[in-house]
């Protein structure tokens, strides 16, 4: 990589195909995980996670590191789940300038669930830190995040309401209540500004 007079960027032909490699094996990750979690294969999760990896959701319930302790906490959730179907909707991924072994991203996706015999629907958020291993890119840190996790019966009325989770039998706040919050927007700013 060199830079000109003027601080743009110019990149050698080799740096610029092995970054769009590194976003589309990202990329691929970012799907991979719905169907490990619509499979329920725990043995995938190592293709999924780092070793270390950490594990959370924005409202709090959960926290798991390490790859033992993810399997755990996912076991916990399959155990109450019938069929699900995860769509991922968008992937976008940052490299990081400094370490060309560390990325971030944000997904989006919903998914289809059957939850303790309910069927609900999910709208989700992933704010993710990846890093490359010697068996390719992984997730090292993830953070889950719920628009909406409720029973499809009281999808109509509950949308209209900042306390859209229902998961876990009462009205919670969903994990951006608004468009206009700003939270991922603000993410974005700082992981996603455009690269020279």
């Amino acid at each position: 990589m060199t830079t000109t007079l003027g601080g743009t960027v110019n990149r050698s032909l080799d740096d610029r195909v092995r970054r769009l490699e590194d976003k589309l094996e990202i990329q691929d990750l970012a799907h991979l995980y719905g169907f490990v979690m619509d499979e329920r294969d725990l043995e995938g999760l190592s293709r999924l996670f780092t070793e270390d990896a950490r594990l959370t959701s924005a409202d709090g319930v959960f926290d798991a590191q390490g790859l033992d302790v993810i399997a755990e906490t996912y076991q916990g959730r399959y155990d109450v789940l019938g069929a699900t179907h995860h769509f991922i909707h968008s992937a976008l991924c940052r490299l990081d300038e400094d370490d060309p072994d560390r990325a971030t991203g944000l997904v989006s996706g919903h998914a289809e669930v059957v939850r303790q015999g309910e069927t609900m629907v999910v709208a989700l958020r992933y704010h993710d830190v990846y890093r490359r291993t010697r068996h390719g890119w992984r997730i090292a840190e993830r953070e889950m995040g719920y628009m909406y996790y409720l029973p499809v019966t009281a999808y109509v009325e509950t949308m209209k309401s900042d306390a859209r989770s229902l998961v876990y039998g009462d009205a919670r706040a969903a994990d951006w209540p608004s468009v206009l919050h700003g939270g991922d927007l603000d993410w974005l700013r700082a992981h996603y500004a455009p690269q020279a």
